[in-house]
């Protein structure tokens, strides 16, 4: 049995087939059977899970094969040499005047639905996870489309299954994408309306790096998506929105309180920004509530850049430490110049 309201599931979860659960609602009633998770293999378009971080329930809608840029894991070659002050590039970040190349691994990230009667109960992350992107490059106009309900999920995260319902996920793309197959398993298969969608919004959907980093046992994640560009009479404006994510891997209490941001762009600036928080909020994290995660946009006014920074973070007893945030590139794409497709018409 699983709880129809959010659950959360243990982060010490091995594989065992009754995941420790926090129920938020007085009743519980069955949703589905859980299933032992792949180690060998993806998982299939239309496979139901739960988030192992998050709770929430969802559905996979395909896959991304992404580059996977870990700092913490051991590189073969290092060389120094680099200044710390100068931006860094791309495969060689500079911590403490050190640079290290690091070569990206391939990893395994779902394109997913996510329920939205779970999305009030996720209180670990600032918004309801959407993609958004610009319209059609001409149109000078400053509007920013969303498709909200939408994530990506690592292959780890992923808490996969079964259900008896033919309609077990609310979320208005679910009928229009899915179909209910029963020969099927899973009982869920894409409609010609799913892979016109994906092929129509490649650009703004894909996922192709991932970055993370670890400082005194806080992870820090980076993804960043283009969104496209605005002409202007003076120059191209280029847009990126950028998901981070905050994990809390120890056991003492800490909360965010500074970010400080290094912004370079193509064009040759370098930009500092600094701030209270992130989004409004300085995030607690705990044992209980371990992981937050946000999302946010930037511009450059050229086709490609890099960011990197620190967050400021305090332990409990008033210790206070910098993180580090993974450098990672900003790059443009080749656009279709047809508008995005929101709903795969």
């Amino acid at each position: 049995m699983l709880a129809r309201r959010l659950l959360f599931v243990s982060r010490d979860y091995l594989g065992l087939m009754s995941p420790s659960v926090r129920v938020f609602s007085n009743s519980l009633s069955e949703v589905g059977k859980l299933e032992a998770p792949k180690l060998g293999s993806n998982y299939d378009t239309g496979q139901l899970f739960l988030h192992k971080v998050f709770g929430y329930r969802g559905v996979i809608l395909f896959p991304w094969l992404a580059r996977v840029y870990d700092r913490d894991l051991p590189n073969k070659k290092e060389n120094s040499g680099k200044p710390e002050g100068d931006p860094p590039s791309f495969s060689a970040p500079v911590v403490g005047g050190q640079a290290k190349e690091i070569k990206g691994r391939t990893h395994t990230y779902y394109q997913v639905l996510i329920d939205g009667r779970d999305s009030p109960y996720i209180t670990h992350r600032a918004q309801t996870e959407s993609v958004t992107f610009l319209g059609n490059h001409s149109e000078n106009t400053r509007n920013l489309y969303a498709i909200p309900g939408l994530d990506y999920v690592a292959h780890e995260d992923i808490l996969p299954y079964s259900t008896q319902e033919s309609n077990p996920l609310q979320h208005e793309l679910f009928d229009k994408f899915l179909q209910y197959s029963e020969e099927n398993d899973p009982p869920f298969v894409a409609q010609d309306t799913l892979r016109a969608w994906q092929e129509k919004n490649h650009p703004w959907l894909e996922l192709s790096d991932v970055h993370k980093e670890t400082t005194e046992n806080i992870r820090v994640t980076v993804i960043p998506f283009y969104m496209g560009f605005r002409e202007n009479q003076q120059n191209n404006v280029y847009w990126w929105r950028y998901c981070i994510r905050l994990e809390n891997l120890g056991d003492a209490t800490v909360q965010l309180r500074e970010r400080n941001w290094r912004i370079f762009s193509l064009s040759g600036t370098l930009e500092t920004v600094r701030g209270r928080g992130v989004v409004g909020q300085e995030p607690i994290l705990s044992r209980d509530q371990p992981a937050f995660q946000y999302s946010s946009h930037v511009s450059l006014q050229a086709p490609s850049g890099h960011m990197w920074g620190t967050f400021r973070m305090e332990r409990e007893d008033g210790y206070a430490f910098d993180c580090r945030i993974p450098p990672f590139s900003l790059e443009s794409k080749q656009e279709d110049p047809n508008d995005p497709q929101i709903l795969g018409n």
